[in-house]
C-alpha cells in the first residue's frame, strides 16, 4: 500500500511539473510568424495549415512565403521566429558551408516532419531524343537542356546545385549554359506548367514522398524520373548527411516503371533558439496532438514520430526536445 501510494504521488508530482512548465508562458511574445515554402508546393500548403492550428491550439501564429536557405537564415535574425528546412541544410548553416556566410548561433529544430526527396522529371520526348537514361548522362553528354528549378535561397536549389558540384563536379548554371541549354527558376506550379506546354526538357526540386506535382505533370505529358547516379548520391551523404530514396516502381507515379534513386533528406521545422522552452513545448505537443488532421494537408506528415525526434542528431530547441521525450516515453 506504502509503495502504491508513494507511485501516486510520484505520478501526480510529475503530472502538476509537467502542467507548471506548460503553463509559464513568461517570456512569449504577443505572436510568431512562420516562413513556409513557395506557392503550389507541400510546404506552402502544410505551412498554412500549422498557422491556423497553433493559432487555435498555442497562440496567434501567420505563415508567410519562404525557402530552405532563407527560413534558416531569416530565423537566426530573427527577421522570422519559425519556418520549414531540410536537415542537410541545417547541417550546412551549422558550419558554415555556402550558400551560409557565417555558423548560424539562434537556430533550433522543432521538428523533423517527413522525409523530403529531391525528383528530376524529364520529358520522354528529350530523353529519346538525346539518349539521356540518368542524371549521369545528362553531365556526361553535356546534353543542350532546357532546365527549370526553384529559385535560389530553397532548399531545392541548395540541394541541386550541391549536387551537381559535389557529385559532379559541375556549376550546373555555368555547365548547362555551356552545353548550349539554358536555365531558369520558377516555382513549383509555374514549373509543371513549363514541363507540360513543352517549354522546358527538365524540372527538378525537392518534396514529400507523395508528391501531387509529380502526378499533375505526369496527366499533362509523357515524362520519366531521373535516376542519380551511385557515386554522386554517396558523395552527398557524406558531405551533407543525406540518404539514399529508392521510389519505386507501382507506387504513386505512373511514370515510374523501374526503381528510381534520388536524394533522400528530411523536411524539418526550425525555431529561434532564444523563444521560451515552454513555447516550444506548447507547439511541439500542438504538432503531435494535430498530426492526424494536419496529415489531411500533406500525406507525408503521417510520418512523424515522437520517438524519432527525441533521438534527432541534429540540435532540437530544449523546450521540444523534452515533450518529444516525453510523448516517445509514452508511446506517443
Amino acid at each position: 500500500m506504502k509503495a502504491f501510494k508513494a507511485l501516486v504521488v510520484s505520478a501526480l508530482a510529475l503530472l502538476i511539473s509537467g502542467q507548471a512548465f506548460a503553463a509559464d508562458k513568461t517570456g512569449w511574445p504577443s505572436g510568431l510568424r512562420f516562413l513556409a515554402g513557395p506557392p503550389g508546393g507541400n510546404w506552402f500548403a502544410l505551412g498554412g495549415a500549422l498557422s491556423e492550428m497553433w493559432s487555435h491550439d498555442v497562440m496567434q501564429v501567420t505563415s508567410g512565403t519562404g525557402g530552405g536557405v532563407s527560413n534558416i537564415i531569416n530565423v537566426d535574425r530573427s527577421k522570422g521566429d519559425m519556418g520549414f528546412s531540410v536537415a542537410s541544410l541545417q547541417s550546412a548553416a551549422e558550419a558554415g558551408i555556402p550558400p551560409f556566410k557565417e555558423k548560424t548561433k539562434n537556430v533550433a529544430v522543432l521538428a523533423n516532419a517527413y522525409p523530403q526527396v529531391t525528383y528530376f522529371i524529364a520529358r520522354q520526348d528529350f530523353l529519346t531524343k538525346h539518349d539521356v537514361k540518368d542524371l549521369g548522362d545528362l553531365v556526361e553528354k553535356k546534353v543542350p537542356v532546357r532546365f527549370a528549378t526553384l529559385k535560389p535561397g530553397t532548399s531545392s536549389e541548395f540541394i541541386i546545385a550541391h549536387l551537381f558540384d559535389t557529385g559532379y563536379g559541375v556549376d550546373y548554371r555555368d555547365a548547362i549554359k555551356s552545353w548550349g541549354g539554358s536555365v531558369q527558376y520558377a516555382s513549383y506550379s509555374d514549373g509543371a506548367d513549363l514541363i507540360a506546354d513543352n517549354h522546358i526538357d527538365v524540372f527538378a526540386f525537392s518534396v514529400g514522398e507523395v508528391a501531387a506535382i509529380v502526378m499533375n505533370i505526369e496527366s499533362q505529358a509523357k515524362v520519366k524520373l531521373l535516376s542519380v547516379d551511385k557515386a554522386a548520391l554517396a558523395a552527398m551523404e557524406k558531405k551533407f548527411k543525406t540518404y539514399t530514396y529508392t521510389i519505386k516502381a507501382g507506387g504513386p507515379y505512373k511514370c515510374v516503371d523501374k526503381p528510381v534513386e534520388a536524394i533522400g533528406d528530411y523536411t524539418s521545422v526550425v525555431i529561434r533558439k532564444d523563444l521560451p522552452d515552454s513555447l516550444a513545448y506548447e507547439l511541439a505537443k500542438a504538432m503531435l496532438k494535430n498530426q492526424k488532421s494536419l496529415s489531411e494537408a500533406v500525406k507525408d506528415f503521417s510520418s512523424m514520430t515522437a520517438k524519432a525526434n527525441s533521438e534527432s542528431k541534429l540540435p532540437i530547441h530544449p523546450g521540444a526536445r523534452k515533450f518529444w521525450i516525453e510523448a516517445a516515453k509514452a508511446g506517443k
